[in-house]
């Protein structure tokens, strides 16, 4: 693991890691030492189920108190009439920021996880003689247009 990252980066390449447990990462020191130490490019989505963590995480990951603070701010305010999540991006240590990710309705409903929104949808598309792709995009015109009807 750790001479693929060293090669990547020679070759002026990335390589990325994506999980969804940082535990996968800190648990063993292999994996730890050549991902964490080797990369430049940090990118985490919010991180308040590890509140009670986050001292060990900001170490470990190398983060400034400014970048601390940013991270722990991800959705913590977010406009009320819109659908959007929060991902923190730190380059190399010098430059950090948080962008809100936003996708249209269709791309919004095609990859909902909230049970509400599915049962409707699915609903929708069962009046639809099962068109689950027309059911989203009458769905997401509903939801912009919501005088016009969704059948």
């Amino acid at each position: 693991m750790l001479s693929l990252h060293k090669t990547v980066r020679k070759y002026f390449g990335e390589a990325i890691v994506v999980t969804q447990e940082v535990e996968d990462i800190i648990s063993s020191p292999i994996v730890k030492e050549s991902i964490i130490n080797n990369s430049d490019c940090k990118i985490l989505l919010d991180q308040r189920k590890y509140l009670n963590k986050f001292d060990s995480i900001q170490n470990l990951l190398g983060l400034t108190d400014k970048e601390r603070s940013q991270i722990l701010s991800i959705n913590m305010a977010n406009h009320p009439g819109r659908k959007y999540k929060e991902v923190f991006f730190s380059l190399g240590g010098t430059q950090s920021a948080v962008y809100a990710t936003e996708v249209s309705l269709e791309e919004y409903y095609t990859f909902t996880t909230e049970e509400s929104e599915k049962m409707e949808l699915f609903a929708l598309a069962d009046k639809l003689g099962g068109n689950l792709e027309l059911a989203i995009k009458r769905l997401a015109e509903s939801k912009r247009n919501p005088q016009s009807s969704t059948t």
